[in-house]
């Protein structure tokens, strides 16, 4: 493959919701997976990690992907449909989301001059 070409992946987040309504959405992860299995693969390592924290009912539902979603879970994706995957724990729902894209390759800059504004870009300095 040309590396000026488009490739198919998937975009994969991970998200927290505070189900008592004291923080709404946070984005804690994302990852660009190449294919369906690195994907799931992805998710998968993540419920292995933490769901020795989980009381049992989300461990439950961790579990339960694991064993039987997971196949389920990478049909879909094969089929470029999207996926999600949560778990409850005490008042957090964590949910993972797995969607099919087109990466697009990036503009090189090998003998490209930058716009003018580029260098007038001064970084400020932190207020310690």
């Amino acid at each position: 493959m040309l590396k000026d070409e488009a490739r198919r992946g998937y975009w994969c987040e991970c998200w927290t919701e505070d189900l008592n309504g004291e923080g709404g959405l946070i984005l804690r992860a994302s990852f660009d997976a190449y294919t369906a299995p690195q994907a799931d693969r992805w998710v998968a390592v993540a419920l292995r990690t933490i769901s020795p924290a989980f009381d049992p009912e989300a461990s439950e539902q961790a579990w339960e992907w694991l064993y039987d979603g997971r196949i389920d879970t990478r049909r879909a994706l094969l089929r470029s449909e999207p996926c999600t995957v949560s778990v409850t724990f005490d008042s957090t729902r964590i949910t993972w989301t797995i969607r099919p894209v087109i990466f697009l390759p990036l503009a090189h800059r090998d003998r490209a001059e930058l716009p003018a504004c580029a260098y007038e870009f001064k970084p400020q300095q932190a207020d310690i």
